[in-house]
């Protein structure tokens, strides 16, 4: 059994102009949501062990807060960028098999469905949300659509 949570990234600030999708950075609530969201999953019994976040400005921000919760690092995948439901678990099944408990960090509307490619439930995830998902497999590369079942969305 492992289980893998799917995060969508904090509120990113639309507030500069000209500046590329990719490098959006939190606003004020993102930054005040994700640290808060982080030390949640610690309370919640959330046991991470293994982090992969998106290459933009926001999801890794956000990523890196669970980083900091968990004492653990973050490794970055620039594939989980603008990534379909489909990439988002071929990402997932390719998880180190050493890894129980891990996370990605990413964006909408992938996020959300890849939730319901894995488990089968419509979750329309908001900002800073997490999937927790129980993945019935014994090693990530046997990870498909509808292996896994959501035990409950974390929201800020």
């Amino acid at each position: 059994m492992k289980t893998l949570l799917l995060a969508r990234h904090a509120k990113s600030d639309w507030g500069f102009s000209g500046l590329a999708d990719h490098d959006r950075p939190l606003n004020a609530r993102g930054r005040r949501d994700a640290p808060a969201m982080a030390r949640r999953l610690a309370d919640d019994d959330v046991h991470l062990d293994h982090i992969v976040s998106s290459t933009a400005t926001r999801a890794r921000s956000t990523a890196d807060e669970y980083a900091a919760v968990f004492g653990i690092g973050v490794l970055d995948e620039a594939l989980l960028y603008a990534a379909s439901a489909r990439s988002i678990l071929a990402i997932a099944a390719a998880l180190p098999e050493q890894s129980d408990v891990a996370m990605l960090v990413g964006h909408n509307p992938g996020i959300s469905d890849a939730v319901a490619e894995l488990t089968g439930e419509n979750a329309q995830l908001p900002t800073c949300a997490v999937a927790e998902c129980a993945v019935d497999i014994g090693s990530w590369d046997e990870l498909i659509e509808g292996t896994g079942r959501l035990l409950r969305i974390h929201t800020p």
